[in-house]
């Protein structure tokens, strides 16, 4: 696809996930008022409605309303517990160590980071661990474009979103590997958007080779979950 035809597809796959979920009632009460709660806090200024927030009204939220933005549509986050953010310490630490041992240009950025994915402004997301080689796209507050590799740690109330909404969103944005890593299922999916449209499927007890350092760089699944805090208890 090109471009814009790719873009495009994203878009209709944003409104497509948010009419599935709400025809399967996927939304729960809690996530429900979280996203109504958003909606009412930019209502005293916004005339606009779900479908055409920007990330003006993104950025006049209060911190505590955990939403991403994309494709004007306010789509809940649900906070992170213990053994997610165990494992995202962990593996940004064995990225981190890696380009640092190499004196390399790239940076390793770990949730909360504001990412304007598209350079548009109706797409504002937070993904768990990005690695950023094009220090040009960091501002201040945020990242503008498309990160080089990106990680997403599923949960139940996440795994539909990064599975299908936004694995289209950061194909098309330019993202280059984009990592999904699954507990529930034990797997780790890892596509790499320039070569196959299909995943590598990985176990969550071996090396796994990071694509964008051509396999220099491989990430020691067994140790991230023995030195992190387990998701079994």
């Amino acid at each position: 696809m090109k471009n814009n035809e790719t873009r495009d597809f994203a878009q209709e796959k944003t409104y497509s996930y948010l009419e599935d979920m709400r025809r399967e009632d996927g939304l729960s009460a809690a996530d429900a008022g979280r996203v109504e709660e958003a909606v009412y806090y930019v209502s005293e200024t916004s005339p606009r409605k779900q479908g055409e927030y920007t990330i003006e009204d993104y950025s006049a939220l209060p911190e505590d309303v955990r939403v991403e933005l994309i494709d004007g549509y306010f789509i809940v986050m649900d906070a992170p517990n213990m053994p997610h953010q165990g494992v995202i310490v962990e593996i940004c630490y064995q990225i981190s160590s890696f380009i640092r041992k190499n004196k390399g240009s790239c940076i390793v950025v770990p949730s909360p980071v504001d990412v304007q994915l598209d350079c548009d402004d109706r797409t504002m997301v937070q993904p768990d661990i990005v690695i950023l080689c094009d220090r040009n796209k960091m501002t201040k507050k945020r990242i503008v474009g498309a990160p080089d590799f990106v990680l997403e740690v599923l949960s139940p109330g996440t795994s539909h979103k990064d599975r299908v909404l936004k694995l289209h969103k950061y194909r098309a944005a330019g993202v280059r590997e984009y990592w999904l890593l699954d507990p529930d299922k034990e797997r780790l999916l890892v596509y790499e958007f320039a070569k196959e449209n299909q995943p590598t499927v990985y176990g969550l007890d071996g090396k796994v080779p990071v694509g964008i350092y051509e396999g220099r760089l491989q990430i020691d699944l067994g140790e991230v979950l023995q030195r992190g805090i387990r998701f079994d208890f």
